[in-house]
């Protein structure tokens, strides 16, 4: 139990750093162990006028994956935000981009 533990905190850490991609990721796993594992990942897709939420579980043993289990649900959109972007130029402007949840994962 002490060991899935440890790997869902791992993989928790993985998951908040990659939540955006414009910031580093400093805390990102490189590799799982594959022995005993439960790996996860946590992603938010903006669609018209709500976000999905997807949740990705992959259940390693013995270095083989187990099964892997993905949920989907569909939550409120926090709506538009102005933020300044670069376009392929290197010219910078404002525009209007989704707002993006922020993950907070308690592992127990």
């Amino acid at each position: 139990m002490r060991k899935i533990q440890i790997a869902l905190l791992l993989l928790s850490l993985t998951t908040v750093t990659a939540c955006n991609e414009s910031e580093s990721k400093e805390d990102e796993v490189q590799n799982v162990d594959k022995k005993s594992a439960i790996e996860t990942e946590l992603s938010v897709k903006h669609i018209d006028t709500a976000d999905v939420l997807i949740t990705k579980h992959k259940i390693w043993k013995n270095n083989k994956l187990f099964r892997e289990i993905i949920k989907t649900d569909t939550i409120p959109s926090l709506g538009d935000t102005l933020q300044i972007v670069e376009d392929e130029g290197g010219n910078e402007h404002s525009a209007k981009v989704k707002k993006d949840y922020e993950f907070y994962i308690t592992v127990q």
